[in-house]
């Protein structure tokens, strides 16, 4: 009976399995073009999981120089989710050619050129929930575009010209999103000299207790004390004789 349920469940898992593999698309000759062109300028293409057949695109590890031009083969890969574009030379024009990846979850764009002008280009992508605008000259006028996306969680406004009016304007747009706009590092107070307890204080010198006036003249009027006289050298020859 036990092993009944076991070669049962054996040919359940494999009939599982079967099915996933049936079931994971076949990349297209556009896709197979548009993935080799990526990997030929350095960039890297993996699908999210062994089960997941979603893209995750990296150019930012790439060697060479990144610009819209090799941007053009995304618009083949619509089964892409992630996308790093940190740190490369692309521009607004260039991010005309994520319009059509609808499944996008993650985009960076911290340290590229990227302006108001180019967020225009992500209106369409529904599915966004993570977007990594760091260290670009974005502003509060460009965050309007993004009013739109109401799956985006999480935005990264780091050393930008966004304001805290513009953050909270999204804010109230998007009232599940977190706004992450780094640390502002307050300059620490200056120490004042601490003052020293009562009991390390340093005793206090005292001053010399001035006599009265009255003492000081009776003093002044003692007479100087004479010393016996000395006998005169007549008187001490008279003595010898004496003797």
């Amino acid at each position: 009976m036990m092993r009944n349920r076991f070669c049962v469940f054996v040919l359940g898992a494999l009939a599982t399995s079967g099915l996933a593999a049936q079931d994971k698309p076949v990349p297209t000759e556009a896709e197979k073009q548009a993935i080799a062109a990526i990997q030929g300028v350095g960039g890297l293409v993996l699908e999210v999981a062994q089960n997941d057949p979603r893209l995750d695109i990296a150019y930012h590890l790439a060697d060479s120089k990144i610009t819209d031009e090799q941007l053009v083969p995304l618009k083949s890969l619509p089964r892409t989710a992630y996308l790093n574009l940190r740190g490369t030379e692309i521009t607004d024009a260039g991010l005309v050619h994520l319009a059509e990846l609808k499944g996008l979850l993650r985009l960076h764009l911290e340290k590229t050129k990227i302006t108001d002008a180019g967020l225009v280009h992500l209106k369409g992508l529904e599915n966004l929930e993570y977007l990594n605008l760091y260290g670009t000259t974005v502003t509060d006028a460009g965050l309007k575009s993004l009013e739109g996306l109401k799956n985006l969680k999480r935005i990264y406004l780091w050393q930008t010209a966004v304001t805290d009016a513009g953050a909270t304007a999204l804010k109230a747009a998007l009232p599940e999103i977190q706004v992450v706009r780094g640390l502002d590092l307050a300059k620490p107070e200056e120490k004042k000299p601490e003052e020293p307890k009562p009991d390390e204080k340093k005793p206090e010198e005292k001053k010399p207790v001035e006599k009265p006036a009255e003492e000081k003249k009776a003093e002044e009027k003692k007479p100087e004390e004479k010393k016996a006289d000395e006998p005169k050298p007549e008187e001490k020859k008279a003595d010898e004789k004496a003797i």
